[in-house]
């Protein structure tokens, strides 16, 4: 059922004119002999079955008898007939085996009733200790995720009869995995970052406003990944908490320097716009230098996610920074233009 159940997602990647190299991870069947134990005739003799696989063992593959110390090396010391006595499967019927209990020498063919023919799986992969068969493919070109968006709904339309399930492999599990061990951690980050800048500030209010503008970042970030058709992955993840590093910069800056010209006496409002129009252009030549470092990125296969999520992300935020901060900030400490004026 493992092989048909590949088959028919092969079948689907196939279908794609972007897939090559589709294959599983099983071999192709062997032919095994599978003598069949007389029980009966065995027990009257005193020989078990054990005793057969070690002769039929030893007859064939061999059986390790001892080991040979070489220096700080331990050699396996085989035992088993020559190679012109192992090559014939015919030479099986010559087998003779020992009884343990009577000591007497007999043929195998009082043992065996007859020798069947199967077919076999020569490899068995398991994944948690469960039978697996791994169906994949590759890209032509460009990047796998694509054509992982593409087949996905496909595969995963697949009826799976009771007892068998499918799990996703490769680069999405990796990518998976990475994200949820880093998705344990970012609680203990974000949870340091907001108490250094409540200690920086003192004070609730500023840290607030400077937490609320992070998100903004998330329409330039998810207006990115659109346009250039990439993922959210983990590269990207790691992008996004640069980002937002970035942008708790830029609003502690502008936030400080309010702070700074309120203390120096300006009138709150004329503070607030004054602030923000003299943070205009370090923020921006930060951002736009930042954007400009990232481009060579673009053209890397494993950092164009990253590079993306940064470069929207900051340009878009920087803009909505530089207005949403100094707004929040009027309407949290109450300041308005006719109490400026006074």
């Amino acid at each position: 059922m493992l092989r048909q159940l590949s088959a028919r997602a092969q079948a689907l990647m196939h279908g794609d004119s972007v897939s090559k190299d589709v294959r599983d991870n099983w071999r192709q069947r062997v032919k095994v002999i599978r003598p069949q134990f007389t029980e009966a005739k065995a027990r009257r003799v005193g020989i078990s079955r054990p005793d057969l696989n070690r002769a039929m063992e030893m007859s064939f593959s061999g059986l390790m008898v001892g080991v040979y110390r070489e220096e700080n090396k331990l050699i396996p010391i085989i035992s088993r007939p020559p190679e012109a006595e192992r090559v014939s499967v015919d030479n099986m019927n010559d087998l003779q085996i020992g009884s343990p209990m009577t000591g007497n020498i007999v043929p195998i063919s009082q043992l065996v009733s007859e020798d069947r023919i199967e077919w076999e799986d020569a490899i068995i992969h398991r994944r948690n200790r469960m039978r697996t068969i791994t169906a994949e493919c590759d890209p032509k070109a460009g990047l796998a995720s694509p054509l992982f968006n593409r087949l996905r709904p496909q595969i995963e339309a697949m009826e799976l009869p009771l007892g068998y399930d499918m799990e996703w492999g490769g680069e999405y599990e990796d990518s998976t995995e990475a994200q949820e061990k880093l998705g344990s951690i970012l609680p203990l980050s974000f949870l340091a970052m907001i108490v250094t800048v409540i200690c920086l500030f003192n004070a609730l209010r500023q840290p607030l406003i400077i937490f609320l503008s992070v998100p903004l970042s998330i329409i330039g970030v998810t207006a990115g990944l659109l346009l250039t058709g990439q993922p959210f992955s983990f590269m990207a993840l790691l992008g996004f908490l640069s980002l937002a590093g970035m942008l708790i910069k830029n609003a502690i800056v502008l936030i400080d320097q309010i702070d700074l010209e309120i203390q120096e006496g300006k009138k709150p409002f004329l503070a607030v716009v004054e602030s923000s129009v003299s943070r205009v252009r370090p923020v921006s030549m930060a951002a736009v230098t930042t954007v400009l470092g990232m481009i060579p990125l673009l053209f890397d296969a494993f950092f164009i996610d990253m590079a993306v999520t940064i470069m929207f992300g900051l340009s878009f935020a920087t803009v909505l920074t530089l207005i949403v901060v100094p707004v929040l900030y009027t309407i949290f400490f109450r300041i308005c233009e006719v109490q400026s004026s006074k």
